[in-house]
């Protein structure tokens, strides 16, 4: 592999480490502040910092070349991946508990490879397969503490569905943004769905939660503005352009398979940062999830040097 690879996969760990620290970020700015006005003001403030780093890159004039098909499509990827995902993962909350919801998360990578390897003809092998199971079984075995098959057993009911809907919203965030990558830069694709994305959720923050949740966020304390700006500058803007950079290079099932990871992130950074105890399965789990990551690329590389 070369340098660039290295740093691509590099940045699709540094993304799975600030999506998984956006879980304790995020529970502490859900505790103090109204959900979708927080979420809204997460994406205005990284899209603020995304259109800053294209000014300075001077891509900030792309913007004004894109074609009617290609802001079609950076629509759809922003109704998908900020709005859609958002919405139903709130819902979702609503019904269900957050370690439960966690779980699903899981599937994101499978799903993606599944409709990747449909839709883009991208490498599938039995290799590739092995390697998503351990991943989707490490994460599950650290999230779950050993107990996955008790954590699945009941029904679905109402919000499982729509923790399902946010799978499927991620799928379509991601496989959109494959097609879209193919003329367009990663930063630009970020940049222009966070910040028609922060219009869809302050819409449907007044919609829903009306102006007075606006005027509410002033009295949250310092600390959790900390976590709010956490989640813009880097679960948002910096782990959005690792996500999207890792798609263009390494494809669409490839990259969401470090999804698996978020999970073992999350309950990590939550055992340090909220005092919540750390068990054998979160150690032997994650180290499973990662190897899992291993074994995915390395089938993925032989069906390329197959191919080739």
């Amino acid at each position: 592999m070369t340098s660039p690879r290295y740093s691509t996969h590099f940045g699709l760990i540094g993304m799975a480490a600030l999506w998984g620290a956006s879980w304790p970020w995020g529970r502490v700015v859900a505790q103090a502040m109204p959900p979708l006005a927080a979420a809204c003001l997460r994406f205005v403030l990284a899209s603020a910092v995304l259109l800053l780093w294209m000014q300075r890159s001077g891509r900030l004039s792309s913007v004004a070349r894109l074609q009617p098909r290609q802001w079609l499509g950076m629509v759809c990827a922003a109704a998908a991946g900020v709005l859609g995902y958002a919405s139903f993962f709130l819902l979702a909350l609503q019904l269900v508990p957050a370690g439960r919801a966690a779980i699903v998360i899981t599937l994101n990578p499978a799903v993606t490879l599944l409709c990747a390897a449909l839709l883009f003809r991208e490498a599938l092998n039995w290799t590739i397969g092995l390697g998503v199971a351990m991943a989707i079984a490490g994460a599950l075995w650290a999230i779950t503490s050993g107990a996955s098959d008790q954590a699945l057993a009941s029904p679905l009911g109402t919000g499982e569905l729509l923790l399902l809907g946010c799978v499927l919203c991620w799928v379509a965030y991601t496989l959109i943004g494959r097609v879209v990558l193919t003329r367009i830069d990663a930063l630009t694709t970020v940049t222009v769905t966070a910040v028609l994305g922060a219009v869809m959720l302050l819409a449907a923050s007044l919609v829903v939660e009306g102006p007075a949740a606006w005027a509410a966020l002033v009295h949250a304390p310092l600390a959790v503005w900390a976590c709010l700006a956490g989640l813009a500058l880097g679960s948002t803007a910096l782990a959005y352009a690792w996500y999207f950079q890792g798609v263009k290079d390494l494809g669409a099932g490839a990259a969401a398979g470090y999804m698996a990871l978020v999970p073992v992130f999350g309950v990590l950074f939550s055992s340090l940062w909220l005092d919540e105890p750390v068990s054998f399965a979160l150690v032997a789990g994650g180290l499973l999830a990662i190897f899992g990551m291993v074994v995915m690329h390395y089938g993925r590389q032989r069906a390329l040097a197959r191919a080739a």
